[in-house]
């Protein structure tokens, strides 16, 4: 099968690589799309993933595609069964896993990351990663089930209650899901700051009531007139820079919890407003990875809840990978996928 593998320090090569077969409880997966995602980007410039990558791998997580083969052993799929996969494998047995919070997990595997991924023409991976999609639904879109499953663990961590307000710092495809996820989640307004007018105007698209250009507009004069008082009840940060991390904590009034989506760059720092936090009485909030989320973010997408067809913008052939990692850094791009 086609594959580009990811040889280490940014280099990439097309292989025509030989697929195992399926083993007990696993089945092969013809890859309809797979999503390039900020932990690919970080990966591609050096850094760990959700867990540590050992060239040469083939990357690639979010995955969605068609069952092409079963294995010893496997009940409830079907060959022709579209479906997305989370990739996200936990031991069961660390104190992470035990304690109920299983992406904890000291022994944390990861499809795309340190086993063979969705950057190829198939994958071989575990039945109990597979959520079967809707055969209506494109299966481009079923490439955003994993993202979507992370940005309802932040929407969980956040708290909103019916009647908030909520401000969303970054509006790429994470940005633009989770407000989404906020305006289902009952929030009277939500706001969106983004320095890109062509995220701006997505956001608006998707049902925000206001969106703000960080550089050129004051944010917190804005937020109180989208809002109609000062801050916002939930701040989730998922721009990655510390200048979103500053906005995210201006923005918040008092009482409101701050979740801290983005994967920052390794060693970054804030300065952090003791006072601020004890005035305020603020709640901060880390999001790590999709625990119990996939299946809830596969229903959202089965039922067409989630309006995913303005984010994802460029879309290439395997054999371009590295062109579409460096598409997904580049301004005018808010989702690229590969659809090999």
């Amino acid at each position: 099968m086609k594959s580009s593998v990811f040889l280490g320090n940014g280099k990439f090569e097309v292989r025509d690589v030989v697929l195992p077969e399926p083993g007990p409880g696993e089945v092969t997966v013809r890859v309809a799309a797979c999503g390039v995602c900020g932990t690919d980007v970080h990966i591609y410039h050096g850094d760990k993933g959700s867990a540590d990558v050992t060239p040469p791998v083939i990357l690639g997580h979010e995955i969605a595609g068609v069952v092409e083969k079963l294995g010893p052993g496997v009940t409830g799929l079907a060959v022709g069964e579209h479906v997305a996969v989370d990739p996200n494998i936990y031991c069961g047995r660390c104190r992470g896993c035990r304690s109920g919070k299983k992406h904890m997990c000291d022994n944390l595997f990861a499809i795309g990351v340190n086993r063979d991924g969705g950057f190829a023409e198939a994958c071989v991976v575990p039945q109990t990663q597979c959520i079967p999609l809707s055969p209506e639904v494109p299966l481009r879109y079923g490439a955003m089930a994993e993202p979507l499953a992370c940005c309802l663990h932040g929407i969980d961590l956040a708290g909103i209650r019916p009647g908030q307000d909520v401000c969303v710092i970054g509006g790429g495809a994470i940005g633009l899901m989770l407000l989404q996820l906020a305006k289902l989640s009952g929030a009277a307004k939500v706001a969106l700051s983004e320095p890109d007018g062509v995220k701006r105007e997505t956001a608006l698209r998707l049902g925000a009531d206001g969106a703000i250009d960080p550089i050129h507009e004051d944010l917190n004069g804005r937020l109180e007139a989208i809002f109609g008082a000062p801050g916002a009840d939930a701040v989730i940060e998922c721009a990655g820079v510390l200048s979103a991390t500053e906005q995210a904590f201006s923005a918040a009034r008092r009482g409101a919890t701050v979740v801290l989506f983005s994967v920052p760059k390794p060693g970054a720092k804030y300065p952090l407003s003791l006072e601020d936090v004890y005035k305020k009485e603020l709640t901060i909030r880390g999001s790590f990875i999709n625990p119990d989320t996939q299946a809830r973010a596969v229903a959202l997408i089965n039922a067409g809840r989630i309006d995913l067809d303005p984010i994802i913008t460029h879309s290439f052939p395997v054999e371009k990978l590295e062109e579409a990692i460096l598409t997904q850094m580049s301004p005018g791009s808010i989702k690229v996928i590969i659809e090999p």
